[in-house]
């Protein structure tokens, strides 16, 4: 500082070197929202002139979204940044949802001076108390320059290392503290540096010799795969078919797999498909490769299979069934140690029963996208979007019945990303993460497919992000679609299943909105859908644009959420009651009962 107190040009503070800590750890942009807690933050991102890039989002939980988007899409670090008080308790959702599913994400967050804390200050929250259980794995406030590199070195190799967000919280007077030029090397100044690689990690040779075993005396073998098989998806493939396997994938999963292969399965769970719940009702054997799907009622019963499973962290070996053999490793690296130790079988009979499987759940499939609705299908309005999603596409899907649409119809290309909040399963994610995935990779279209509740949570109010933005974009096409149905759907199934309860109009409707309309008035294209013939030509429209689109599709909401028999086949009684006590349930009845007997046929 100079005598007046002001800052000296060429002084380097804290916040710059927090700046320059972001650039060392590879860091392209930070999302957040500013605030006067993370204003000396704020003068450094603008110094350092866009490396790396601030990006604005219209509230602290789509910024913190935004960032597990990133991280979900591009394998990185995604940093968010906010102000303390409301600020940071706004990112927290966003932060859960890293942690639920498992993403790298540091959260740098700002706090009234070190010398007002504990006087009821304004904006004064305990932030090591309130990150102490998201970020559970690394939380620490920083309360000296000299800490400062220690405490981002430590947050962004933690966040690595466990793949879980960690959180760094870092008091005004700190920040624009002078920085110091070296750590001194003296007692209780711990010396750090950027860096973390990944390990190779691999069971050994006498645990991979016990979980060929198992496979090799299974008859009626199944393979579940998650995310962290999403760099093993040739070693899955070849290992299926040394055991002449069925695939089935978490929803996590979807995105890393060939759902066209003639052994693809589909989703598992309650969301899945009609071949996986025969797959996993019928195997004898078991292999769970990188998952920890919570869906437990739809894995084998205890007892029927028996089951091997890999996942780099062990933590997650026996934890949603009980395994045999537990592997510890990188999924592709521990698949190409198994394979050599697999038989190849000879007999068709299991893998013949697994295609006419699929093929059977593919004629499901069509046939409910084509049933009769009372306006427009949204199964159809999702399954239309297949053959017409750009081989270089990027989708996001926010949470609700567009997941079911999502995992039981839309198959995605290879190399095609697509991601969505899983275990948190927060509503209003969608668009944050499509905002991610353009924002990472302009050169490409993304699809976001939400539903209007989550449109009317958060996704509006980010569509002014993305009007703000999209003529910095190589390729403007960003294709929002909303699925119309002035309903919140999943819940409304929800309560009829898990309830025995009729729909409760109060909690459940949604007032209209003119998604496609608000769109035009924000400068972008607005594309209204009500029948079934237009549903092609608008997808066509969309996804040729010179601009983003909003593409409203007005749709019925009474299309089930039925679960796939045999687990949802005991779901039947309670949504039978639920509807007898509905007035004008004939349709939805008729569709629930339509969907039960193509599952029993």
């Amino acid at each position: 500082m100079s005598d007046d107190g002001t800052q000296d040009h060429d002084e380097l503070l804290v916040a710059d070197l927090v700046v320059e800590r972001l650039r060392a750890w590879g860091v392209p942009r930070v999302f957040g929202y500013s605030g006067d807690g993370i204003n000396g933050l704020m003068g450094a991102l603008r110094r350092a002139g866009g490396d790396p890039a601030f990006v604005q989002a219209r509230h602290e939980e789509n910024a913190a979204l935004m960032a597990v988007g990133h991280a979900k899409y591009t394998g990185g670090v995604g940093v968010v940044v906010s102000t303390q008080g409301p600020g940071a308790v706004h990112v927290l959702n966003g932060l859960y949802d890293a942690k639920l599913d498992h993403q790298p994400v540091v959260a740098i967050v700002g706090q009234q001076p070190t010398t007002a804390l504990g006087s009821e200050y304004q904006q004064e929250v305990d932030l090591t108390t309130l990150f102490k259980d998201v970020a559970a794995q690394y939380v620490q406030a920083v309360l000296s320059p000299e800490q400062a590199g220690m405490v981002l070195d430590r947050a962004f190799r933690t966040a690595l290392a466990t793949r879980s967000p960690c959180v760094v919280v870092l008091p005004h007077d700190v920040q624009v503290a002078p920085a110091p030029e070296v750590p001194p090397h003296e007692h209780g100044v711990v010396p750090t540096a950027p860096e973390w690689r990944r390990p190779r990690v691999l069971p050994t040779q006498a645990d991979l010799e016990e979980a060929a075993a198992v496979l090799n005396a299974g008859e009626r073998v199944a393979i579940l795969m998650g995310q962290g098989a999403r760099d093993a998806g040739d070693q899955v493939r070849a290992v299926a078919e040394r055991l002449h396997a069925g695939v089935t994938t978490s929803l996590l999963g979807k995105p890393w797999w060939d759902e066209t292969l003639p052994i693809s399965c589909g989703v598992m769970g309650h969301l899945g498909t009609t071949a996986s719940g025969w797959l996993m009702d019928q195997c004898d054997t078991l292999l769970m490769i990188g998952t920890n799907d919570p869906w437990t009622e739809f894995y084998p019963a205890p007892g029927q299979a028996r089951a091997v499973q890999i996942d780099l962290d062990g933590r997650h070996l026996g934890n949603r069934y009980p395994v045999e053999v537990g592997l510890t490793g990188d999924a592709a690296e521990t698949l190409d140690a198994l394979l050599p130790l697999l038989r190849e079988r000879t007999d068709p009979a299991w893998r013949s029963a697994v295609t006419e499987q699929v093929e059977r759940w593919h004629r499901i499939a069509a046939e409910r996208a084509g049933s009769s609705a009372a306006s427009l299908s949204p199964e159809h309005v999702v399954r239309a979007l297949t053959p017409r999603l750009p081989a270089n596409a990027q989708v996001s899907v926010d949470v609700g019945s567009v997941v079911y649409w999502y995992a039981r119809h839309l198959t995605l290309p290879t190399g095609v990303q697509a991601h969505l909040s899983s275990t948190l399963a927060s509503m209003g994610s969608g668009l944050p993460y499509g905002l991610a995935a353009k924002l990472d990779d302009s050169d490409r279209p993304v699809v976001a497919l939400v539903g209007d509740g989550a449109m009317q949570m958060n996704g509006i109010a980010e569509l002014v992000t993305v009007e703000s933005r999209w003529r910095d974009w190589a390729d403007p096409r960003f294709v929002v679609l909303v699925l119309n149905n002035r309903d919140l759907a999943e819940v409304t199934w929800e309560q009829r299943e898990t309830e025995g309860d009729p729909r409760y109009d109060v909690s459940q409707s949604l007032p209209d909105f003119p998604y496609a309309g608000y769109a035009d008035l924000l400068g972008l294209t607005g594309i209204r859908v009500e029948r079934p013939e237009d549903v092609e030509s608008a997808w066509d429209r969309a996804l040729c644009a010179d601009r983003p689109v909003v593409l409203e599709a007005v749709v019925d909401p009474d299309v089930p959420l039925l679960p796939p028999f045999p687990a949802g086949e005991e779901k039947l009684e309670s949504f039978h009651r639920a509807l007898d006590q509905e007035q004008d349930a004939e349709h939805a009845r008729e569709l629930l009962d339509q969907q039960a007997r193509q599952e029993e046929r």
